[in-house]
């Protein structure tokens, strides 16, 4: 017998390991030598087992053990930094400092040294005894309850962690405390896994008879027996908790869909969608996309839409570089169901592992799926401590109800297979009605809304998903829970945490990048963005219609616009064409004068019937922009018409609120009344109640964007972006109404860590108020240098109305400051962009009698 343990070395990459695997390889074959005497004797019935030396048994048990051990303690590196990491959080345990994003965290002693305590043993129960015994002193001991309570709420506080929805901290009624959240210390790449105990199934008790006539007729005598048991049990356990696994961490999975025999349609797509959840909640797993396969097919001639068969998807497979594929099929057996998995190498098609589990009953299903998807994990390579702790129950997962999963699944390949949000909504309410508690379609359900921009329904729904408290698995309940505080309460910063939680659980998973680019759009943080863009296209590049149009959204921001159309050009040559897409090359044809690639690019899009209001209303504002403004009603009113017809009531509310705020900035003041009472004829969400609320300051109706304001402050509290950008905003231009300029300088500036922030459509909107405040002033200089900031981002404001403004104001800052020849420069420049402009508008009207003036 050999036992071959070079693999060891390769896996942990020490030459140490390796010579403790050859003295591990002869000192078990010195023992192996010895079962067989002791066998060779028991069959050939001769009772003198002397041959066999008991003490050198136990020696090499020792020595087996020992070079175990030593081989085990250089490949394991021990996790003693002082500085672990968790969330945005880092412990410095030396120094008794709590970090986020590098920034120490107000924190007491005792709350910290309990933190310490629990990051010791992430995912083990710390009892309240041990904590009184480690942190309490012995005559404070009446005291210890109150104490404890209150130094565990302030952690939390300090945290941002709750008691009811724990992210790390989780309490363990009348025992203790555990840490739930992974942990990674400096210099590991992984995290430490809060695990929770499992306990150890019992083990069936052995077949009397013949098994055990098998073990008595190899039966060896005394203390040679013991060690030979000891040192086969401790080599076989030793070998098997280390062997290679199937797969490794780099490799990628495709499902196959399952085969069904069973002539009951409701198994069509439901399975392969059941066991995509269960395999998704794996750190260690990565899935092919539905998006790279419908990809990969496209190329292969097949259609996109067909059955995934096992010789198709083998095609996938060796397509996309992939390991393995995933086939699954589900039989009748009388009164039962036969559920078998099987993974198929893709190079060789060599069966690595299968499972089968029986289902007494259809309502048994997805819990045999379960069942089956957990072992085939275990054999695919990974390890039991991320299956125990990433292994929700499929049911509690998903849903118990077959038909809402198959409705789930269906909205999910209209949704991310064909990219139709619209046309997924009925699968999704098809599937919360026949599971009301069904959390991930009502969160899918939330997010499709707020795509086709009707956000209060889509906030509506976004919340029912989160108060649910379903028990779903790890990566929906990301999913969830940063849809919540993103979307719904507008919470950046927390959803900044999820994001960042989710990044660390599941590093291959591009989801949350794509989410925290758009997050850091929102904050101003443009080349953080970037980076993100570029990493979720690295991890899926198969998204490309979603990756290619975040990544040259992105460089237009930074103002690199050669190499955002060059990745424009890569995109649609790479087959990744899309309405989405075309927008934004529409938004850099403009900042290139292209007028006849706007013109293409428009007419692209407006050829899909949801999206021509939208593209109307980009066409509204770019002549709005040049002062075109019976061409911009025009557009707008064609962008309402659209919206009206598909059905887009809230987009509709939008079109008005734009055309209200542009009518106000061009000061055709009359105009405004009317739009802004069209914009909040229906509920809406809080952009429209900026713009609008915004509008109304600007024409001067005071009481009304007042009202406006106080209600966006009490709908949303917890909201960034309307409590450091909106509200500033609206306020300080109400101040201006009242000519007091001070104030509303003070009030902005709470708003400057958010001034570039690409606040939905209304952009650089405290950067523009403050720049007027100190124009009212009198303070040119100041008032240039806010207005400059839009020649220095044309990227973010592109065809915005204040954008073009800023060339008429900073003439102004000029002229001011007595700079005239500047401020020549900019009325000529503003002159020139509106010289078709119609001759009626009010501000044109001004720039000409202020231009004159100057000569």
């Amino acid at each position: 017998m050999s036992c071959p343990l070079s693999w060891l070395a390769e896996t942990w990459g020490n030459p140490e390991v390796n010579e403790a695997a050859h003295k591990v390889n002869r000192i078990a074959s010195e023992l192996w030598r010895s079962i067989q005497v002791v066998a060779a004797a028991e069959f050939t019935g001769a009772p003198d087992l002397t041959r066999v030396d008991t003490s050198a048994s136990f020696g090499r048990s020792a020595r087996l053990f020992g070079f175990l051990s030593e081989a085990k303690a250089v490949a394991t590196p021990a996790k003693t930094s002082p500085c672990p990491r968790f969330g945005v959080f880092q412990a410095d345990l030396e120094r008794g400092e709590l970090r986020k994003f590098g920034v120490p965290v107000k924190i007491q002693e005792k709350p910290f040294r309990i933190l310490a305590v629990l990051l010791e043993r992430p995912g083990e129960i710390v009892t309240r005894e041990e904590l009184r015994e480690r942190l309490w002193p012995a005559d404070t001991f009446v005291e210890f309850d109150d104490g404890l309570n209150a130094a565990v709420k302030k952690l939390r506080a300090a945290l941002n962690d709750t008691a009811d929805r724990p992210r790390f901290i989780e309490t363990v009624p009348k025992r203790g405390y555990r840490f739930i959240a992974p942990v990674i210390y400096e210099g590991d790449a992984t995290p430490a896994l809060a695990d929770k105990a499992v306990t150890a199934p019992p083990q069936a008790a052995p077949e009397r008879g013949v098994r055990q006539a098998r073990l008595r007729r190899f039966a060896v005598p005394g203390s040679a027996a013991a060690a030979i048991v000891l040192v086969t049990a401790g080599a076989f356990a030793f070998f098997a908790a280390h062997r290679r696994p199937v797969l490794s961490e780099k490799d990628t999975v495709v499902l196959a869909d399952f085969a069904n025999s069973t002539g009951d349609p409701v198994f069509d797509g439901t399975l392969r969608q059941g066991l995509a959840v269960e395999l998704e909640q794996s750190p260690f797993l990565s899935l092919i996309s539905d998006q790279q396969i419908q990809k990969t097919l496209k190329l292969m001639d097949q259609p996109t839409d067909g059955r995934l068969t096992p010789q198709i998807v083998r095609d996938v497979c060796l397509r996309t570089e992939s390991a393995v594929y995933l086939t699954g099929s589900i039989a009748p057996l009388g009164s039962q169901y036969v559920l078998g998995l099987q993974a198929v190498s893709c190079r060789t098609g060599d069966l690595l592992a299968e499972e089968q589990e029986i289902a007494n009953g259809k309502e048994k299903i997805l819990g045999a799926l379960d069942r089956a998807a957990g072992k085939l994990r275990e054999k695919l390579g990974e390890s039991l401590s991320t299956i125990q702790k990433f292994d929700t129950p499929l049911e509690q997962a998903t849903t118990p109800s077959l038909e809402a999963l198959q409705a789930y699944s269906l909205g999910r390949k209209t949704q991310t297979g064909r990219n139709e949000f619209a046309a997924s909504i009925p699968f999704y309410q098809r599937a919360v009605g026949f599971d009301p508690n069904f959390a991930i379609a009502w969160a899918a359900l939330g997010s499709v809304y707020w795509n086709t921009g009707e956000t209060v329904q889509g906030a509506v729904y976004g919340r029912k998903a989160y108060e649910l408290h379903a028990p779903i698995s790890e990566p929906e309940r990301f999913y969830v829970d940063s849809t919540y505080y993103h979307y719904v309460l507008g919470d950046l910063d927390k959803a900044r945490q999820v994001y960042d939680v989710w990044n660390q659980t599941y590093p291959r998973n591009s989801s949350a990048r794509i989410r925290l680019r758009q997050l850091d759009f929102q904050e101003g943080k443009y080349e953080e963005a970037l980076t993100q863009a570029r990493e979720a296209r690295r991890l899926d590049p198969a998204k490309g219609g979603l990756t290619f149009g975040i990544l040259v959204e992105c460089l237009i921001a930074l103002d690199r616009l050669q190499e955002a159309a060059t990745t424009a050009q890569q995109a649609i040559a790479d087959g990744y064409d899309s309405s989405g897409l075309r927008f934004t090359l529409y938004r850099l044809a403009f900042l290139q004068n292209d007028a006849p690639e706007m013109a293409r690019h428009a007419a692209l899009v407006a050829a899909a019937p949801h999206f021509e209001g939208q593209m109307l209303e980009f066409e509204a504002k770019t002549a709005g922009y040049y002062g075109r403004l019976k061409e911009s009603r025009e557009l707008s009113r064609r962008a309402l018409e659209s919206a009206t017809r598909t059905g887009q009531g809230e987009r509709a509310t939008a079109i008005e609120a734009d055309a209200a705020l542009r009518e106000a900035l061009l000061g055709r003041i009359d105009q405004v009344p009317a739009h802004a009472n069209a914009a909040l004829r229906i509920p809406t969400g809080r952009e429209v109640q900026y713009a609008t609320a915004w509008s109304l300051a600007l024409a001067g109706d005071v009481s009304r964007a007042q009202s406006l304001a106080d209600n966006l402050a009490r709908s949303y509290p917890d909201d960034t972006l309307v409590r450091f950008n909106y509200l500033p905003v609206i306020r300080a231009q109400i101040a201006l109404s009242r000519r007091d300029p001070a104030q509303a300088i003070e009030l902005l500036q709470s708003a400057t860590p958010y001034e570039l922030s690409d606040a939905w459509w209304r952009i650089l909107g405290p950067v523009y108020v403050r720049g007027e405040a100190f124009l009212m002033a009198r303070r040119g200089a100041e008032a240039a240098a806010e207005f400059h900031k839009f020649i220095e981002h044309r990227g973010l404001t592109a065809n915005s109305p204040t954008a073009m403004l800023a060339h008429l104001q900073l003439g102004r800052a000029y002229a001011l400051m007595g700079d005239n020849a500047s401020a020549k420069a900019q009325y000529r420049e503003f002159l020139s962009l509106w010289k078709d402009a119609d001759p009626d508008v009010p501000v044109l009207k001004q720039a000409r009698a202020e231009y004159a003036e100057l000569k």
